[in-house]
């Protein structure tokens, strides 16, 4: 499914973002995870456009219009 592939996604690019700020890394190897995060970051972006694509043809009204409705996150 791909909101698992988001979420292994998402934690690859979360544990590149930790290893950069360590400092330990040299600067090729940097190099490298900083180019395998930006892949990373654009494939989370780009799905989460999608869902957001997605959201709104759902509220899309039958006259076309968007009905916009505040967004609740059941937490308190």
């Amino acid at each position: 499914m791909a909101a698992d592939k988001f979420e292994v996604s998402l934690k690859k690019l979360e544990e590149i973002v930790k290893r950069l700020e360590t400092g330990s890394l040299s600067l090729e190897d940097s190099l490298k995870a900083f180019e395998e995060g930006v892949k990373h970051a654009a494939f989370c972006s780009s799905r989460l456009d999608d869902a957001e694509r997605r959201v709104e043809i759902l509220l899309k009204q039958k006259d076309g219009s968007l009905k916009r409705e505040p967004f609740e996150s059941g937490e308190d």
